[in-house]
């Protein structure tokens, strides 16, 4: 396949497309008409011999091929897209969308009160934090990486573990004012308590606590079953019920006594938070400046 301009801008528009989700939108990003952006994705197709893009009226993925076409063909394109930007000078390498599949917890508690630093560290990036209850398909979503709690799925992804926080169980002073603190973590099936929902699984997490290898798995009754991390730590801190929280987060919440940890001996299990990219050789400039800006935040040093 013989290269020229047309390959290159054959490819931008694929990649745009892939990464808009519309032919609509990708043309409006390029600043061209959809119907060209339609010739240029045919004649794409038409010089690689393999049809790239399953089109519907209301939807449009990536074939097989085309799948495959897409990440060996990416860190290539993106590389040479950072090596046009390294020598033309420009002052700020880190620019365009930042497309991240975030975990919904990590985004609302920890996350989101730094976002305003990053942005105005980097004025030519645009972020988007998509909360999704799993990783799925990084490539066909259009995702550069994926910040998920729990371990990584299996396929062909790229992860890295930024790291680790402990599980905790906790409760308001209010709440042990009222109801007095449990002397044992069996009292706790005892108790109301507050049920987060797992919706990878369709359920509350399970309730475990942990002492070096002894493991104590806990029926509670759950009055309360929440979806939301803000609703709930508020609940919670309200004096409702006993919860069972991730410790990141929710360190100010411990130090100044607004929740208290019941069973600190109890407290062994531990959760890991991953980045999880796409399976490729390069990763944009614009991944690698997120991925140090959350190490920071964690205290973790960047690779």
């Amino acid at each position: 396949m013989a290269i020229d301009s047309k390959l290159f801008s054959d490819l931008s528009v694929l990649f745009a497309v892939v990464e808009a989700g519309t032919i609509a939108r990708a043309a409006e990003a390029l600043g061209v008409s959809p119907s060209g952006v339609s010739r240029m994705l045919a004649r794409l197709e038409q010089r690689v011999g393999a049809r790239l893009l399953a089109r519907t009226t209301r939807t449009l993925s990536l074939t097989d091929e085309g799948r495959r076409f897409y990440e060996q063909v990416g860190p290539h394109l993106a590389g040479i897209q950072e090596a046009a930007i390294e020598a033309a000078g420009s002052a700020s390498k880190v620019r365009g969308k930042l497309r991240v599949n975030i975990d919904p917890y990590f985004s609302r508690i920890v996350l989101a009160k730094h976002l305003a630093k990053f942005l105005s560290r980097y004025p030519e990036l645009f972020v988007e934090l998509i909360m999704r209850d799993s990783v799925g398909d990084l490539v066909a979503d259009g995702f550069d990486l994926a910040l998920r709690f729990g371990e990584p799925p299996v396929g062909s992804f790229v992860a890295r573990k930024l790291t680790e926080t402990r599980v905790i169980t906790v409760a308001s002073p209010a709440y042990i004012k009222a109801h007095g603190k449990p002397a044992h973590p069996r009292d706790i099936e005892k108790r109301d308590c507050i049920d987060f929902y797992d919706a990878a699984n369709g359920k509350p997490y399970p309730w475990e606590m942990q002492r070096k290898k002894e493991v104590l798995t806990l029926r509670v009754k759950g009055r309360l079953l929440t979806s939301d991390s803000g609703t709930l730590l508020a609940a919670c801190e309200a004096g409702f019920g006993i919860a069972q929280v991730m410790e990141i987060g929710c360190e100010q919440l411990l130090r100044s006594g607004r929740l208290i940890e019941l069973f600190p001996g109890w407290s062994d299990e531990r959760f890991p938070l991953y980045a999880i990219f796409p399976s490729r050789l390069h990763r944009a400039a614009k991944v690698r400046a997120f991925i140090d800006f959350v190490s920071d935040i964690l205290n973790v040093d960047a690779a």
